[in-house]
């Protein structure tokens, strides 16, 4: 049973101190660690700007106002994005690398398992803030190209009553609903959200049920806050389609049903204690549990047997050619007969339970020094999982809707090619930092961090042997960085900094290219592999200018991040399987800037992101589907290569009027193509790129009532947000016929329109 460990071991966060004016309430919001390092240059996403659209929506926000993160619909569902930030990765989906630290108030949000991001699990309703913070030495595991914080609200920050409902095209529908309440040192925040989009792709309806609270104390030298996250989701994500196959109908999926649920809670607690008019302590405390199920339909290379000593049975086939054919066998041993003239697919089932806890604190000394602020935190964290995780593999046959339907037997191949897995695997974390804004004169101030991350990882296999496998990384990380404030209106910076990841349970568990794994169903078998080291190198500008009534502030950033020992998702030779692999190091430069400009009721946002993501060492992997692969399916990676999936350019421009009773806006995304995930020899070329414009806007018919609405991809624009490869074999696609393009897309959504109104009391 996991438990809260003793407040020794805990782990610092930042602590933002908000003053309440009717209550001189002093409220402290835990987001992330390091006690504001870097808070300077972080892009921030506060709750005007996530309800912009008439209700919150923390996705959409964040693409429309960082020009460097890109959302790709590679699962085709609106809550299962990849999100890409300096051609690093946050996703909820197993397969991804993930790059990126994620802190929902001051605990960590990446589950343990995968270290995955589950943003369907957010209640954006009760998010005031999100920070984008660049590579710090400080924020732990994952923060190689960064860390995101969210924070959420209290009594104190978003008091009174808000209402909500809209609906739209495709079947869309949502209803939201917050309230907040304080009265001297006691407040109370409560909000509860449904959301339903019947899907505009067939067989991809999806609901969400998602509710937050929070009950808080704060005093004069002492306070406490409980905060409860809750949700239940029931998504449908359909992946990606052949080219072909789009063209002909855009709404069209390639095999289903794709299906994954999940429940979700998480209680923390928030405890701090002034412990003089310089310094405070400040902890969170959080136990969450996860539960999810999927099932996916998938083609496979199934078919009757060539052999004559086994005729009438049925054999895996390989995608390489000359590969020999695989007896398929049943979970007794036997051999499965063939049905007749059924087209065979598989139906992957799994079902993971995890349940995790963490605690974590940090002391703040804040004091004058030397002419400025001296801003000092030390802190120590340990997070801890236990997940259990079983999955099987049963056939089926498509049809002619291409949806795979179940046959009965359960497929147990002796190589290990399919078989079902039972797994239990334990993580452990541990990190001690140190974090130090030092002034060294009135202009000149130099940020100081230093992490020490231990991960301990132990799998269990509960059907055998195979999976069973302990490992132990650890690492001393430092950063530094100088700012210099040239002026009251422009501040230089530059800086150093080091971060790494762990290999997760999931890519320990299939990293043997002997016995792949498939997407949905993980664990294999337990080669090593290398944890990854991040060296960011980072130079950067912003200022604040007012003159005319008219208001700029602007951040500028260049940065060059070199990683070793990158983990990368590699194809197999059995289709829809792959493995886990260290391929060397890889590097990642380029700059973003970002512009607000405002005068009176007009605010305008425009961001601009170029990303440089190359191979620094060669290799050869495993890409079966990729059409200039080789005989063997292989394709030659060379020295300077692009990263797949990732744009090379990507821009954003957003506009709002705020009239007597009304407001007007819209805002314009760019994103240049990228090279086929599949496609790490850059061969086929890449994915078109696209622009995607958005209007929207809000009429108050009375004081407090607001009618609203919005339009996505306002001129109806088809366009693929990724791009990988695909065998189509012999599926049935009815609307092409004579396809044979092995380039598959995630598209991206037509135009869907949204009306609705909200009451705030």
């Amino acid at each position: 049973m996991l438990c809260a460990t003793p407040i020794g071991l805990v782990l610092g966060a930042t602590a933002t101190l908000q003053k309440a004016s009717a209550d001189e309430i002093d409220t402290i919001i835990v987001t992330a660690p390091g006690g504001g390092a870097d808070r300077d240059d972080a892009l921030e996403i506060d709750t005007q700007a996530i309800s912009k659209t008439g209700q919150p929506d923390l996705l959409a926000s964040l693409t429309r106002s960082i020009a460097g993160i890109t959302l790709q619909d590679s699962q085709g569902n609106p809550w299962q994005p990849n999100l890409v930030y300096r051609g690093f990765v946050a996703s909820p989906l197993q397969g991804q690398a993930q790059g990126l630290a994620v802190y929902l108030d001051g605990g960590r949000f990446n589950q343990p398992f995968g270290d995955t991001v589950p943003f369907d699990l957010l209640p954006d309703a009760a998010v005031e803030k999100m920070h984008l913070f660049d590579s710090s030495a400080v924020y732990g595991l994952n923060a190689l190209g960064g860390a995101i914080a969210i924070e959420t609200k209290t009594g104190h920050s978003a008091p009174g009553v808000m209402l909500g409902a809209a609906g739209g095209r495709y079947d869309a529908y949502d209803i939201e609903g917050s309230a907040g309440w304080a009265s001297g040192q006691w407040s109370t925040f409560l909000a509860g959200s449904l959301r339903h989009d019947g899907g505009w792709r067939y067989e991809s309806k999806s609901t969400l049920y998602n509710g937050y609270a929070d009950f808080g104390f704060d005093g004069e030298q002492v306070g406490v806050h409980i905060k409860l996250v809750g949700a239940d989701t029931d998504l449908r994500g359909n992946g990606v389609a052949p080219v072909e196959l789009l063209a002909a109908d855009w709404n069209a999926v390639f095999t289903v049903p794709d299906r994954a649920r999940s429940r979700y809670w998480r209680a923390s607690v928030h405890p701090w204690v002034e412990l003089s008019e310089q310094s405070h302590i400040e902890a969170s405390i959080y136990a969450q549990h996860l539960r999810q199920r999927t099932v996916n339909g998938d083609a496979a290379d199934i078919e009757a047997c060539e052999d004559p000593l086994n005729a009438g049975m049925l054999c895996l086939e390989s995608q390489i050619d000359g590969e020999p054919e695989e007896l398929l066998t049943d979970s007794a041993g036997a051999p499965i007969t063939d049905t007749g003239d059924e087209l065979y697919g598989v139906l992957n089932r799994g079902t993971a339970r995890t349940r995790s806890a963490g605690i974590l604190v940090q002391l703040i000394d804040e004091r004058p020094l030397l002419g400025g602020e001296n801003h000092l935190a030390i802190g120590l964290s340990h997070d801890r999982s236990r997940t259990g995780f079983a999955s099987s593999a049963e056939l089926g046959f498509i049809d002619d809707d291409r949806a795979v339907n179940a046959l009965g037997p359960f497929i147990i191949q002796p190589s290990g090619s399919i078989a079902p897995v039972s797994l239990k695997a334990t993580t452990r974390y541990t990190g001690l930092f140190l974090s130090e804004t030092l002034p060294i004169s009135q202009r000149l101030s130099a940020e100081i961090g230093l992490r020490y991350n231990d991960a301990r990882i132990r799998l269990r296999d509960r059907i055998g042997t195979a999976l069973n496998g302990k490992h132990h990384f650890k690492r001393l990380n430092p950063g530094i960085e100088l700012d210099y404030e040239i002026s009251n209106a422009l501040t230089l910076r530059a800086g150093y900094a080091e971060s790494n990841r762990a290999p997760t349970p999931a890519e320990l568990s299939c990293a043997d290219e002997g016995a792949p794994c498939s997407l949905a169903n993980f664990f294999v078998a337990d080669p090593p592999l290398k944890q990854v080291v991040a060296k960011n190198w980072e130079l950067g500008a912003s200022a604040g200018i007012t003159t005319g009534g008219w208001k700029l502030h602007w951040l500028l950033s260049g940065y060059r991040t070199t990683s070793s020992n990158d983990i990368h998702f590699i194809a197999s030779s059995i289709r829809g399987r792959g493995y886990f692999r260290n391929v060397g190091t890889s590097r990642r430069q380029g700059f973003e800037l970002t512009m607000d400009i405002s005068r009176s009721a007009l605010a305008v946002r425009a961001g601009y992101a170029f990303t440089d993501a190359r191979f620094r060492s060669p290799f050869t992997v495993s890409s079966p589907a990729n059409p200039a692969a080789d005989a063997n399916g292989e394709i030659a990676v060379s020295r300077g290569n692009h990263i797949p999936g990732i744009p090379r350019h990507s821009a954003t421009l957003s506009a709002d009027y705020q009239g007597r009773g009304w407001t007007i806006g819209g805002d314009v995304q760019l994103r240049s193509g990228q090279y086929y995930v599949g496609d790490e020899a850059n061969l086929i070329g890449r994915t078109p790129g696209y622009a995607v414009v958005n209007v929207r806007g809000g009429f108050d018919i009375l004081p407090g009532l607001t009618l609203f609405g919005e339009v996505h991809n306002l001129f109806d624009k088809h366009y693929a947000t990724f791009g990988t490869f695909m065998d189509v074999g012999e599926v049935p696609l009815d609307e092409a016929p004579n396809a044979s393009d092995p380039r598959a897309y995630g598209p991206g959504a037509p135009r869907r329109w949204r009306l609705g109104m909200k009451a705030v009391f």
